[in-house]
């Protein structure tokens, strides 16, 4: 007897000929199709999912290999329809050569306005000098003051100055007069904006504070005193010069060698005492004195037998303040270069290199030889004692 069918699960494939016999199944067996018509001729029936009977497995797996080949031959249509059969993989590119590597190019900035230049301050024009006293010049003398570098006033000296053989620093008159205010007006200060004050010959020179902007007193240039302060270029050259009492011994010398035996004085921290000293050499040891009034009264009284000063002090002093004076003669200059005054500032003082510029425009417009021929010409001039 066989074995019915169960729904749900596949009956094995056998082939045709292992098949056994199976009787047709019977009507009752089989649900009937509704009738699609009315002719009264039954539809074919289409064969129940999962049923076995007969042929019904092998149809089943004709129609699935037809339908896989209609599928393939379907997504075979496509493909040659989009170029061809299914591509094979495509190789992965090949890199790129490599190109150097460059700097990506940057947009290039505007170039930024060069501002115009700021000019520079003029550190010597008046409002840029730091002087003692803003909007004026303080300038420094001895006092006395002596001719020819200082004149008298006509009427009377202003004090301090006003005291005998004196001359008065505020005048313009005299060389030294003279060149404060031209000095002074290179530095841009008008003659009303200069003032003045009276220092001692040797405190002008020495460490510290200065009460004064610049200072002049026929002060020559020594390395010394260029050690405590600050001392300008030159505005005059000169010699020094022995002035001695007329008819006496030392009045008929020519040579240094005639000197030896003789006292002579000179004031405290001049080029004269150092002429005394290096250059005649004397025998004696000089007499040195506070001021050059000091030295005359002791050459009148005859303590001493010469006074070395400048050659153009010893013009004045034998024109004005010494009975029967004289020059003897003037020294000629001993090293490389000839004795020069000099200004004289604070040490470091902000001022020396322009008070240095108004003495280099000074020489180069004309203004210093002019003031020298003017005030100096005739007090030039005086014998040289030799070796």
């Amino acid at each position: 007897m066989s074995e019915e069918p169960v729904a749900g699960r596949p009956t094995p494939d056998v082939p045709p000929e292992t098949m056994p016999d199976v009787p047709p199944a019977s009507p009752a067996d089989v649900p009937l199709a509704t009738p699609a018509n009315t002719t009264g001729t039954p539809p074919p029936t289409s064969p129940v999912a999962g049923s076995t009977g007969g042929t019904g497995g092998g149809r089943n797996a004709m129609i699935i290999g037809a339908v896989i080949v209609a599928a393939a031959i379907i997504v075979g249509a496509l493909l040659i329809s989009q170029g061809g059969a299914s591509p094979s993989p495509s190789p992965a590119p090949s890199a790129a050569p490599t190109q150097p590597a460059t700097a990506e190019p940057t947009a290039t900035a505007a170039p930024t306005p060069t501002p115009a230049p700021t000019a520079t301050p003029n550190a010597c024009a008046p409002e840029n000098l730091p002087t003692l006293t803003a909007g004026t010049i303080t300038i420094g003398t001895d006092n006395p003051a002596y001719s020819p570098y200082w004149l008298p006033r006509e009427g009377g000296n202003t004090p301090p100055w006003d005291t005998e053989f004196s001359g008065d620093p505020t005048t313009g008159a005299g060389f030294e007069s003279a060149v404060a205010y031209a000095v002074a007006d290179k530095l841009g200060f008008g003659q009303d904006k200069v003032a003045w004050v009276a220092v001692k010959f040797d405190n002008s020179y020495a460490p510290g504070p200065k009460t004064f902007d610049f200072y002049l007193a026929q002060v020559s240039y020594k390395p010394e005193r260029a050690a405590n302060a600050d001392l300008s270029d030159g505005y005059y050259w000169l010699n020094q010069s022995l002035v001695a009492t007329g008819g006496t011994p030392i009045a008929s010398a020519k040579t240094i060698a005639d000197l030896k035996g003789y006292q002579f004085g000179a004031q405290v921290g001049t080029t004269s005492y150092d002429t005394i000293v290096n250059v005649i050499k004397p025998d004696k040891d000089p007499k040195v004195y506070d001021s050059n009034d000091a030295a005359i009264q002791a050459l009148t009284n005859k303590q001493i037998d010469g006074l070395v000063v400048d050659l153009p002090t010893a013009f004045y002093v034998v024109a004005t303040q010494l009975d029967n004076g004289m020059i003897v003669g003037q020294f000629p200059p001993t090293g490389a270069e000839q004795e020069h005054l000099s200004l004289v500032l604070a040490k470091g003082s902000p001022l020396t290199s322009c008070v240095n510029q108004a003495l280099a425009a000074m020489t180069a417009d004309g203004t210093l030889a002019k003031l020298t021929q003017e005030w100096m010409a005739d007090k030039a001039n005086a014998p040289v004692i030799t070796p």
